[in-house]
């Protein structure tokens, strides 16, 4: 803790003059969706800790049940911090260009910040890549999720004619089921044959690789990744950013983003919690790393 403190001193102290951080009397940290509530409030429960101690206010987690909860809250200015997918950022951009700005991403073990959507079904169902999920069900977790909806919505019919997103004309049904964690649920219940999630992509396959909902589900003993196998993996896409309202008193961001970004070192254990697995911490990053994402939305919608 006390190279984070070591670290806030020295940005604070070059950061332009602002409003005291005592402007504030909460800070509100919203969760994202894909897992279950009472598991995003442990995870990310000392970094609420470090937070309070941080800025001297009561800090106070939010875990509603869907992307679309944490995406309000940011624009409605009821949450102040938030880590989003990147296409939860475009949805937010695009509500508001000012509600919220990208300050943070989480960095792999190999230095770089995508990650992929990944195909999987159980091993036991025989299905090996999605030619053999024809006439089979299909399951993506939130409409607002990038690796959970949107990437694959893109890329999968690309895969090979004839495969669309519509229930019947090539999967036998396609569910939305949720969340991130619900998909792998589903399709290690075997309740649908197939689905998409995301991980970094990196590591071990028995692991959940390295980072993502599949490495928090085998650390939750949701799953043994022996059962399943994947069935397709979507190109890198641009890890979501830690965003901060725009609104806040410039010391405040300043402290937040210097907590964050010595996190890592500060408190490996936290960081694991917080960054769904194995990383090298965050670093800095901008909105120019998802123009991309917020154009593939804007085209998904028209």
């Amino acid at each position: 803790m006390k190279k984070i403190l070591a670290a806030l001193v020295a940005t604070t102290a070059l950061a332009a003059p602002a409003m005291a951080a005592d402007t504030i009397t909460e800070f509100r940290i919203g969760l994202l969706g894909g897992e279950n509530a009472q598991d995003r409030l442990n995870n990310n429960e000392c970094l609420r800790a470090y937070t309070e101690e941080t800025l001297g206010v009561e800090t106070k987690l939010f875990a509603p049940a869907d992307y679309a909860g944490v995406i309000q809250g940011l624009v409605g200015g009821t949450l102040d911090m938030a880590w989003l997918g990147a296409s939860s950022y475009a949805a937010t951009y695009l509500q508001d260009a000012d509600a919220v700005e990208p300050v943070l991403v989480k960095i792999n073990l190999d230095g770089s910040y995508g990650y992929h959507s990944i195909g999987f079904a159980r091993k036991d169902s025989g299905i090996t890549n999605l030619d053999e999920m024809e006439g089979k069900v299909f399951g993506f977790g939130d409409p607002n999720s990038t690796s959970g909806y949107l990437i694959p919505s893109i890329e999968i019919p690309t895969y090979k004619d004839g495969i669309t997103m519509e229930t019947g004309e090539y999967f036998g049904e396609v569910k939305f089921t949720g969340g991130h964690e619900q998909t792998i649920v589903a399709v290690n219940n075997g309740d649908i044959d197939g689905g998409v999630t995301w991980a970094d992509g990196q590591g071990a396959w028995e692991d959940g690789y390295n980072s993502g909902a599949l490495r928090r589900a085998v650390d939750a003993g949701l799953v043994d990744m022996n059962d399943l196998v994947q069935i397709w993996k979507s190109k890198p896409i641009p890890e979501g950013p830690i965003v901060l309202r725009k609104s806040l008193p410039a010391d405040v961001k300043a402290k937040m983003v210097a907590l964050v970004d010595g996190l890592h070192e500060a408190d490996a254990d936290c960081a694991y919690g917080v960054a769904a697995g194995e990383s090298l911490g965050f670093d800095p990053i901008t909105h120019d790393a998802y123009v991309s994402i917020i154009e593939a939305r804007k085209a998904k919608s028209n």
